[in-house]
């Protein structure tokens, strides 16, 4: 069973739009996701607009992956890394606790999670 950020089991994130590194609806990872998209966020503009910055276009659809693209809103697993990234910048997504696994502490404190938890 795997563990949220809590230590508890791990809930969904989102079944729509339809997430996670195996696209099961939560942020189930292991040695074959390298991005680590274990922390479970409600994106916003400003996220969109910085991962875009980053290279990475969250917005535009890609059918080809399943893909749909992001609104502000929806439900994510993001990279732990880029989630980071965006902390330091001052535009980090709200997170939802009990859907970021565990594997999350080892790039982000449980601190910093908490300042952005969703309520």
């Amino acid at each position: 069973m795997p563990l949220n950020v809590l230590g508890t089991e791990l809930q969904a994130c989102s079944y729509d739009p339809l997430t996670g590194f195996y696209r099961d609806g939560c942020c189930n990872t292991d040695v074959h996701d390298h991005g680590t998209h274990v922390i479970c966020a409600r994106v916003t503009a400003d996220f969109l607009a910085f991962s875009l910055t980053r290279g990475n276009d969250l917005s535009t659809p890609r059918p080809e992956y399943r893909f749909h693209g992001l609104q502000p809103g929806d439900r994510w697993c993001l990279c732990a890394l880029r989630w980071l990234e965006a902390f330091d910048a001052g535009v980090a997504p709200p997170v939802h606790l009990e859907a970021t696994h565990i594997k999350a502490l080892s790039v982000v404190t449980l601190e910093q999670l908490k300042a952005c938890a969703l309520g």
